[in-house]
């Protein structure tokens, strides 16, 4: 049975949490763009702390899940609250996604990743459009 409290509990929990991930995200941002400053891995302390209960949060939007997309337009309609909500936590989620890609792209500049993570040539295709282009797209 749809309970649409109980979702929109859930996505104001999940929101909480993208937004506290958000504040390490920006916090590490801020220290990798500073010169002088040397590797602080206390951000990845406190986001390995935090993903048990991003795991929790996101099992509980899963089941939920199913049953929101069960219900007929109408009803959805009649919770543009949870409209809402999914859409902030798309923003917040989409801000963390750029903001962590600009971190990595600062630690491998300052040489502060372990050559065993980093990505090997083969993996990384960089011609493989180009490629694609030449073998007519096949």
């Amino acid at each position: 049975m749809f309970d649409a409290a109980a979702l929109t509990k859930d996505l104001k929990e999940h929101l909480r949490i993208s937004e506290d991930i958000l504040k390490i995200v920006e916090q590490e941002n801020i220290k990798l763009r500073d010169a002088s400053s040397t590797a602080n891995f206390e951000s990845m302390v406190q986001k390995k702390a935090i993903l048990p209960e991003l795991e929790e949060s996101l099992a509980r939007l899963k089941e939920q899940r199913a049953e929101w997309l069960r219900q007929s337009a109408e009803e959805r309609a009649r919770h543009p609250e949870i409209a809402g909500l999914l859409r902030q936590n798309q923003d917040v989620i989409m801000k963390i996604i750029v903001l962590d890609r600009e971190n990595e792209h600062a630690l491998l500049r300052k040489g502060l990743v372990p050559p065993r993570h980093l990505p090997s040539p083969a993996k990384q295709k960089p011609h493989y459009v180009a490629d694609l282009y030449r073998r007519g797209g096949k």
